[in-house]
């Protein structure tokens, strides 16, 4: 017998393409420019920009751009390196915005 879980995968809110699963969801507490945005440890589908130097909210960081792999929508971004060393945590985390994903069973 086969046990189906409850476990959600987020998608691409434009096309649907799965960008990240229900159990890698680290935090909901995030802002975003559309506004809220959620924490995830992995990311799947999508292309990485380059890298460039922020100030966000909570500091500095090295960021890049996380677009969808199957439309080109902008998506969020995942932390390259913090520069304070309370928020190292962050690195390597990505950040999707609520917007633009869509939670699917």
């Amino acid at each position: 017998m086969v046990e189906l879980t409850a476990t959600p995968v987020y998608s691409c809110r434009k096309c649907r393409n799965p960008i990240a699963l229900g159990v890698d969801l680290i935090s909901k507490n995030y802002l975003a420019k559309s506004g809220q945005a959620y924490m995830f440890a992995h990311a799947m589908n999508i292309v990485i920009g380059p890298k460039v130097d922020k100030k966000l909210m909570t500091g500095y960081f090295s960021i890049a751009e996380i677009i969808c792999s199957k439309c080109g929508e902008e998506m969020g971004w995942t932390y390259v390196r913090a520069y304070d060393a309370k928020q190292k945590y962050k690195e390597g985390n990505y950040i999707l915005e609520k917007a633009k994903i869509l939670k699917e069973y």
